[in-house]
């Protein structure tokens, strides 16, 4: 099985077998290459709907130069915790930003939200979120503006009065509940419509089918976001004591 980066053939290879409707397995399967490697490829370059293979070779071209020009001195990659793969870290980092990405989320924001949520601690300062993501510090500014207004984010003043940003473990339960209320919204409009068109026109039909649909599946969500609230509070397992 082939090692090393995508070749610029077998990124073209990847955009014609997404145009026929190919799996990410059977692409990487034509390739000789493992599953996770075609699902990067596209999830970190637009996705299977706008994948294109001159584009995503000039982009990895792009962050290999950007990643030599911010490199430490010396040539060394710093060390990572827990034995951490640092190349395969970046390429997940990478790969979580462009799901982010295509769910909605700005690039920037996307990057600086991965960045917290990849962190052992949860938290970094501005500093350090400038250093880690290679951006200007006007960049974090804003993107952290923007995730604390959409409640993804906290700041406090840590103990050298620095502002530290954080993601709290609570934060995908309240977007659900969000989610819902947004959901709910479209309910309530949906229904004020069938009183306007008619009960029982197509019109109003269709409309009622909507409000239906739509209030079954937010009450399902927000009911099953209850009753799971509390694995986001999980601790990590113990690791198993070395056999004696």
């Amino acid at each position: 099985m082939p090692g090393g980066r995508l070749t610029q053939p077998e990124r073209r290879q990847i955009a014609l077998g997404l145009a026929d409707g190919l799996a990410y397995a059977e692409i990487a399967r034509r390739l000789d290459r493992p599953t996770s490697t075609v699902t990067r490829e596209v999830l970190r370059n637009g996705g299977p709907a706008a994948y294109q293979a001159d584009a995503a070779h000039r982009a990895t071209e792009h962050r290999a130069q950007r990643r030599r020009q911010t490199a430490p001195r010396g040539g060394t990659t710093p060390p990572q915790a827990h034995g951490r793969d640092a190349d395969a870290v970046r390429a997940y980092e990478e790969a979580f930003t462009a799901v982010l990405t295509q769910s909605g989320l700005p690039a920037m924001m996307s990057r600086v939200l991965v960045c917290l949520y990849t962190t052992d601690a949860g938290s970094l300062t501005a500093s350090e979120l400038v250093q880690r993501l290679g951006v200007s510090p006007a960049s974090v500014s804003k993107a952290v503006a923007f995730l604390e207004g959409q409640g993804l984010v906290r700041r406090e003043r840590d103990e050298r009065r620095r502002e530290r940003y954080f993601v709290d473990d609570d934060v995908w339960y309240q977007s659900m509940m969000a989610s819902v209320r947004s959901t709910a919204q479209v309910v309530d409009v949906a229904r004020q419509g069938v009183g306007v068109l008619g009960p029982g026109t197509p019109a109003g039909t269709r409309l009622e089918n909507i409000a239906r649909f739509c209030d079954f599946v937010s009450e399902s969500v927000a009911r099953a976001a209850e009753q799971a609230r509390d694995i986001l509070y999980a601790k990590p397992a113990a690791p198993p004591d070395d056999p004696v």
